[in-house]
């Protein structure tokens, strides 16, 4: 088996995750600047076997989706055109940042270190990884 990547993709960088072999455990990989994501991906690749992407889904309160949503739907087909056969499903992220954000204080971590975008950016992607995961098990 190989594993699940998520990511938390931005306009200047994305943050990825990864499960374990088994797809039980969600956990931070790094973040990329997006224009060097699809590189960073085929490397990884050549390491890991990949069974599936997991794209953060950024919606509104009103569940439209967000204004990001055309630059993740080019990003999603340059994906598929670079891993033909490796699915990519999506994964509402609504609050993801937040939510981030709040465990990053709640973990104890200094106001330097929780104003970090990328550690936050890493975190919001093992959230999307981890509600997959769970929607998977229902």
């Amino acid at each position: 088996m190989g594993r699940i990547v998520a990511l938390d993709y931005g306009r200047i960088r994305t943050g990825i995750a990864v499960t374990d072999e088994l797809h039980i455990i969600a956990s931070g990989l790094r973040t990329v600047k997006t224009t060097e994501l699809l590189g960073f991906l085929k490397e990884f690749r050549e390491q890991e076997s990949i069974d599936r992407f997991v794209i953060g889904e950024p919606r509104q309160m009103n569940s439209e989706h967000s204004e990001s949503e055309p630059l993740i739907k080019s990003f999603i087909e340059r994906l598929k055109k670079s891993f033909p056969g490796i699915p990519v499903e999506r994964q509402d992220e609504r609050f993801t940042s937040k939510i981030a954000h709040r465990s990053l204080i709640d973990s104890g971590l200094g106001k330097k270190r929780r104003q970090n975008k990328e550690l936050i950016d890493e975190v919001s992607a093992v959230l999307i990884l981890q509600a997959h995961l769970d929607k998977a098990k229902k």
